[in-house]
């Protein structure tokens, strides 16, 4: 839609006490091609009208009587589904123009008017009042889009993690000094780690039979926080019969992108032949 079509369908709120001003920026405002114009002469009705119809644009007297429209613009401040206070203050006193904006309006209309400064003024403000509101919009939708997707990515992290576990022999975390956090299967034999013995002692894993040259590859690519797939390893049992088994891992970093750890997966291809 283009915005001029939009401004003029803007809906918009005259509040005056004196009913020739109001039926003077009626007409004004229904040749500019104002479509959604409506009037009230009772002050005390204005933050409620708001509340109810979320104007565009609200025209405010500032001298009449029960509240002026500085008491107005504070109760309108109120409004919790509106931090915009989409206000043009009509007044007839110089003095009171610096006070009302600095009480919330966003522009002022000198009394009497001047047909050309009222309708520029009020197009001008509702040009950046539905900006203002397409912005939020587009903030609202981003927000969702972005919680949408967040549960998309939790949904398939759990997934694979799932299909992991199907899939895996073993499963290890390290942390950023390479000590393992969680693991399964075969992997710390595999690395040659020193693990603790049931009697508190630290002694070297059994490494017999393990492919030196592949392990020693394998460790320089983590120790440069390299990611690694399918990474075959070989093993010769004391029975001559060999193993064969296949790793993949890949190093962790936070939301500061500083390196926490590896983790990482393996398979026994021998027994799936």
């Amino acid at each position: 839609m283009p915005m001029t079509v939009e401004i003029h369908q803007a809906s918009i709120l005259i509040v005056d006490d004196q009913l020739a001003n109001v039926q003077l920026l009626e007409q004004l405002l229904a040749d500019a091609g104002y479509t959604q114009v409506t009037s009230t002469m009772k002050p005390e009705e204005v933050c409620a009208l708001h509340r109810k119809n979320g104007y565009d644009l609200i025209l405010l007297d500032l001298q009449m009587p029960v509240m002026d429209g500085f008491q107005v613009m504070e109760g309108l401040k109120t409004n919790v589904n509106d931090h915009y206070l989409p206000v043009i203050v009509l007044t007839a006193q110089p003095g009171h123009k610096l006070r009302a904006l600095a009480a919330g309006a966003k522009d002022f209309i000198s009394k009497p008017f001047d047909l050309v400064e009222v309708k520029t003024r009020i197009h001008n403000m509702l040009e950046v009042r539905l900006l203002y509101r397409k912005l939020a919009d587009y903030n609202k939708q981003l927000e969702a889009t972005v919680a949408e997707r967040t549960a998309e990515l939790r949904e398939s992290e759990a997934r694979y993690r799932s299909l992991t576990e199907l899939a895996s022999d073993w499963y290890w975390e390290q942390d950023e000094n390479g000590h393992f956090s969680k693991v399964s299967g075969p992997v710390l034999e595999m690395l040659g780690i020193q693990v603790e013995s049931l009697n508190g002692q630290k002694e070297a894993a059994q490494v017999n039979g393990w492919n030196e040259v592949e392990r020693n590859k394998l460790r320089v690519t983590i120790a440069e926080r390299q990611p690694f797939l399918d990474f075959v390893f070989h093993r010769v049992n004391a029975d001559g019969s060999q193993q064969t088994f296949q790793v993949s891992g890949e190093p962790m970093f936070n939301s500061s992108s500083r390196f926490i750890g590896y983790r990482g997966i393996g398979v026994e291809l021998t027994l799936r032949h």
